[in-house]
């Protein structure tokens, strides 16, 4: 019979960080692939953002439902996407999981639950409020979750969904990542109020953790989702990070302080993560390891997807509209 006693703290930590180290792999690679025009479009990438869509991810089920936001890469892949028809998609590619049709804001897969980033900010709210009065209304014991940007906070969508989650006591896990920035202008300018403050305007559970630390995203998550799940209704997540690329790849941030980027740098979460599992007993040899095997992967990936098939031009007409069928007479 295999071990049935519990994973040690150490190996927590070690699985944690092997999958923030996987989203930090895949878009440094996105990056580079993008800087180099193998990617048509704009792509927005969430390096030092890890800690959040990991520590999340690390308290959800698959059936778990997760709606996402242009920046979304890291909540796709910790959902668990297959890394192969991620990279595929991205690239274009009719094996992608939308046909390539829809790129980095886009990227969906319903058997892990992933419905979907979204290029409207603050579009996947009314998604994630949809699909958990679903999950109540079938008694299926899953959860939604949403991930947003400070930036969404001055959408009058976001008072829409806390209002109706709260009333409906629906099991909805809002999530806040805030970074710092709403594109190109600091957050603190274009809001008048903060998160935890909204949530108790609608009586809602809201909690703030540090979003650069994974261990403390995991524990809130848990928390949360726990308490989501025994029926106490929706909460609101607020993780405090910092955005470390622009708001697009390719965005020269010129209206950014340099001192803000270097402070932003040195609160790594994948070294903090790395800090603390070598205090906990993990060895170096082991982390390098970790290293060595995503890099493997994510240069597998972008392999399969570089040899992909094109699209196909009529698959541009597909899922626009729903099949017709002939009434019988």
């Amino acid at each position: 019979m295999g071990r049935t006693d519990p994973p040690s703290a150490t190996s927590q930590l070690l699985e944690l960080y092997r999958a923030m180290r996987l989203v930090r792999e895949a878009e440094e690679r996105l990056g580079a692939l993008f800087a180099d025009g193998e990617i048509p479009g704009f792509i927005h990438l969430s390096i030092g953002q890890e800690a959040v869509s990991v520590g999340v991810a690390a308290a959800l089920q698959q059936h778990d439902t997760l709606a996402s936001n242009h920046r979304g890469h890291g909540h796709a892949i910790a959902k668990g996407l297959d890394l192969d028809r991620f990279f595929l998609e991205i690239l274009g590619k009719r094996d992608g999981y939308c046909r390539g049709r829809g790129g980095s804001m886009h990227v969906a897969d319903m058997t892990v639950g992933m419905l979907g980033a979204n290029g409207i900010v603050g579009a996947g709210l009314p998604i994630a409020v949809g699909s958990a009065l679903a999950h109540k209304l079938r008694r299926t014991g899953h959860i939604a979750v949403v991930f947003f940007g400070d930036g969404a906070m001055a959408e009058g969508v976001l008072h829409e969904s806390l209002n109706l989650a709260q009333l409906w006591t629906l099991p909805v896990l809002f999530v806040c990542e805030n970074n710092g920035w709403s594109e190109f202008t600091e957050a603190a300018r274009q809001l008048a109020t903060d998160p935890q403050r909204m949530a108790a305007a609608y009586s809602m559970r809201a909690l703030q953790v540090d979003g650069n630390d994974v261990v403390a995203v995991a524990a809130a998550a848990r928390m949360a989702v726990a308490q989501i799940r025994a029926g106490e209704g929706p909460c609101l997540l607020e993780c405090k990070t910092r955005r470390v690329r622009g708001h697009y790849e390719g965005d020269a941030q010129k209206y950014r302080d340099a001192g803000d980027i270097a402070t932003a740098l040195r609160n790594d979460p994948l070294v903090r993560c790395e800090v603390q599992a070598i205090a906990a007993g993990a060895p170096q040899e082991t982390i390098d390891a970790i290293k060595a095997e995503i890099a493997d992967r994510v240069d597998a990936a972008v392999a399969t997807a570089r040899s992909g098939a094109p699209p196909a031009p009529v698959d541009a007409f597909a899922d626009v509209y729903s099949p017709t069928h002939e009434l019988p007479s």
